[in-house]
């Protein structure tokens, strides 16, 4: 199976819960992503765009790249410990991307209040933006 942190990251014991979440995650594992950095409120990574990835137009589907923010998105939000799922999510695509990019993200949360938050994520191919992506989150209680 894909590994999807990369060694060192998220090593520490406060990101248990981030560890095994990612560990479960088949849908990241799927796109061959990799989470290169990991903090508290901020997650990194990238993926490379595969041929079976890209749409009609031959540029990468819309699919991929949502499913990838995503992941980013989860990381952190959930990097606090408790865990958080998405309550809304949108993303607005800027630019293509095409076979063999390596798309790189960076999510940061932006507002966190209550058990609510705000996090943006920015997708980047050699360092040109490629789409924005806005999510909030709902931390839920913990299972029993």
């Amino acid at each position: 199976m894909h590994q999807i942190l990369r060694p060192g990251v998220a090593e520490s014991p406060e990101f248990s819960h981030v560890r095994a979440m990612f560990e479960g995650d088949n849908a990241t594992a799927h796109i061959g992503a990799a989470i290169t950095k990991l903090e508290l409120g901020h997650c990194e990574g990238q993926f490379i765009v595969r041929p079976e990835m890209c749409n009609g137009h031959g540029t990468a589907q819309g699919g991929f790249l949502y499913t990838f923010a995503d992941s980013l998105f989860a990381g952190a939000c959930n990097s606090p410990g408790e865990v958080a799922v998405a309550a809304h999510n949108s993303i607005h695509y800027i630019a293509p991307a095409f076979k063999g990019d390596v798309v790189k993200g960076v999510a940061i949360t932006r507002q966190s209040w209550g058990r609510n938050g705000i996090v943006d994520v920015e997708l980047s191919v050699e360092g040109k933006p490629i789409a924005e992506f806005r999510g909030t989150f709902r931390v839920i209680p913990a299972k029993k």
